[in-house]
């Protein structure tokens, strides 16, 4: 181990996040927060908010996660333009003016992909963020009930838990960029986040699924800590884990990552913050983009029971307390760090 890791810093090794969302990008902040070198794969499934309006009046795909992603990695959180790309404006549909900067620049440059790079010279990012697919996509989503729902912003919005996702069309192609990175990564990290909007959807692409399930890295589950869509509500850790498995990654994940907190101390601690998105800063905005009320929360349920379940499915399990203190319903970024290095030097030792 002491080859990989010395002084703090990590030589030569590198960590991929897949998702999307509001959780991908805390994983992106927690990986460089002890100096692992990141990059991003991020669906392209989104068809609400500012991203769904510029998807549908441009064509291109949508933009906002991608953006979160980019002002994750910028070097200086800071900076007057990370500030900038996160910048809303209600008088102009709610658009953010980084998703507006993306879109443009796709034009301008003449593709994503340069629009991107474009978007991590300004930012001074420290890594790459790359689209798992160069061609919009739309999902299709069966709740536990039986009921069909088509697209990602009633999908979310479920008022029961999902059974599975699929893609429409179903054979669209990976970015190569995307999958070249995964198949380079020694550590990958799925979550937190949404489980069938922002993390399935990668896997149901099938070159992406195919280039993990041939990787030779960790492969990482960060179990999100509450619940406030409906598209997982009242799914307890196991059955998250459980479709993950479901969709594709059955005998290929190697951890779960778990708050440790009873259920007790963890509902204490998340309490009712209903409304809290507004206080806890721009990356947790998407619920509402669309202009919805933001919904209640509660704890992801975790007990002796679900963790011999989640055992018995042969996946690893760690349990690390993950609360921050001063937004309890989202992961501290030094404590998911130094869980997720441990992994990496587990893995590397």
């Amino acid at each position: 181990m002491a080859s990989a890791y010395a002084g703090g810093r990590w030589q030569g090794q590198r960590a991929v996040c897949i998702g999307g969302g509001t959780g991908t990008p805390v994983s992106l902040r927690a990986l460089r927060s002890v100096g692992i070198s990141t990059d991003a794969v991020v669906a392209v499934a989104d068809d609400g908010g500012s991203s769904g309006l510029l998807r549908a009046h441009t064509g291109y795909l949508p933009p906002g996660d991608l953006r979160k992603c980019l002002v994750a990695l910028a070097a200086d959180a800071g900076d007057p333009w990370v500030g900038a790309f996160r910048q809303r404006f209600e008088y102009a549909h709610n658009h953010s003016l980084g998703n507006l900067i993306i879109t443009a620049l796709q034009q301008s440059a003449g593709s994503l992909d340069s629009a991107l790079r474009l978007c991590e010279q300004l930012l001074g990012c420290v890594g790459h963020v790359y689209p798992s697919a160069l061609t919009s996509v739309n999902l299709n989503g069966r709740t536990r009930d039986g009921v069909h729902l088509y697209g990602q912003s009633n999908i979310c919005k479920s008022h029961t838990a999902l059974a599975s996702v699929s893609l429409d069309p179903a054979d669209i192609a990976a970015h190569p960029l995307a999958v070249q990175a995964i198949r380079a990564a020694d550590l990958l990290v799925l979550g937190p986040g949404s489980l069938f909007t922002s993390l399935i959807p990668n896997l149901l692409i099938q070159e992406v699924l195919k280039a993990i399930l041939e990787s030779k890295a960790a492969v990482v589950f960060v179990c999100s800590l509450s619940d406030f869509q409906g598209e997982t509500w009242g799914l307890d850790a196991a059955e998250l884990v459980e479709a993950l498995l479901n969709h594709g990654l059955a005998g290929r994940l190697d951890y779960v990552l778990v708050n440790s907190l009873s259920a007790q101390t963890a509902t204490q601690a998340i309490g009712n913050v209903t409304g809290m998105f507004a206080a806890i800063g721009p990356e947790c905005a998407n619920v509402g983009e669309s202009g919805a009320s933001e919904p209640s929360l509660r704890y992801v349920h975790f007990n002796q029971q679900i963790e011999e379940r989640i055992r018995q499915s042969g996946v690893k399990l760690l349990t690390r307390d993950l609360i921050d203190p001063l937004h309890p319903s989202w992961h501290s970024v030094p404590a998911l760090g130094a869980a997720l290095a441990s992994i990496l030097a587990n893995e590397l030792s």
